[in-house]
């Protein structure tokens, strides 16, 4: 039975290195404003529950799980998990994308406050939608999903040693465009306002020239600017939600 522990422990060891990664790049787990023991114990819990499941997986025979083995089969896995959680992180950043574009419409892109979620300094209308995006998709389930994508990236990513760096890049690629797509997409309606309002404005300044455009355009700008929002967040959100609830769904291979 000795003999079997240090192979358990190096399995467990492996299993920890992907979850606990991709646990702390996470959806509504993996934010700064939630501590890092409770992500730390959650990660520990997970790897519990799914090592049954992914020893079988694991390249144990022929002393692979040993020497330098384990250590190419560790840095994979971290590789792994890094790859797999950021990609998702940079499809949520998207919302972050779209409050910058809606705050440079308003003229509110000088409004920046403290990103709960990340940390750093973002602008107040991103961090809003930032928050109020991790809220629905706790409220949504879609959590669950991605506990799914987890267990499921065993079979799509089998832990064989070091991922290709060129289909890793590729799929950070294609999570960023993604990402970029989907934040212009949802803050379209504001693209579209401020064109127009700075349209108008133009023709307004050129019909009556003694008129101080600039003390009327900030105030009427904000103001139009958030009934528009109030107006398209739910559908806003909505697209967001269905976006990324597709993407951890074909990370789970659904």
């Amino acid at each position: 039975m000795n003999l079997l522990l240090p192979g358990i422990a190096a399995a467990f060891l492996l299993t920890f290195a992907r979850i606990g990664t991709l646990v702390m790049l996470m959806p509504g787990i993996g934010e700064q404003l939630v501590s890092p023991r409770l992500r730390l114990a959650f990660a520990l819990l997970l790897t519990l529950i799914l090592f049954p499941m992914v020893r079988p997986l694991l390249p144990t025979d022929g002393g692979a799980i040993a020497g330098p083995g384990l250590i190419a089969l560790l840095i994979g896995e971290l590789l792994v998990g890094l790859v797999l959680g950021l990609t998702v992180r940079m499809v949520l950043a998207a919302l972050q994308t779209a409050g910058m574009i809606i705050s440079q419409q308003l003229g509110l892109s000088y409004a920046m406050t403290v990103d709960p979620t990340q940390g750093g300094q973002q602008s107040a209308i991103g961090n809003f939608l930032a928050l109020l995006g991790v809220t629905l998709i706790v409220a949504t389930d879609l959590h669950h999903v991605a506990l799914d994508a987890i267990g499921r990236s065993y079979v799509l990513l089998p832990p064989d040693g070091v991922p290709g760096m060129g289909e890793a890049a590729s799929l950070a690629l294609k999570a960023i465009a993604r990402g970029f797509a989907l934040g212009v997409q949802i803050s379209a309606p504001f693209i579209a306002f401020g064109i127009l309002f700075n349209v108008g404005l133009g023709v307004l300044a050129r019909l009556m020239p003694q008129m101080q455009v600039f003390f009327v355009a900030v105030p009427a700008s904000v103001l139009i600017g958030m009934l528009l929002l109030l107006g398209s967040l739910g559908v806003m959100m909505g697209v967001f939600l269905d976006d990324i609830g597709r993407y951890l769904a074909d990370l789970a291979g659904r």
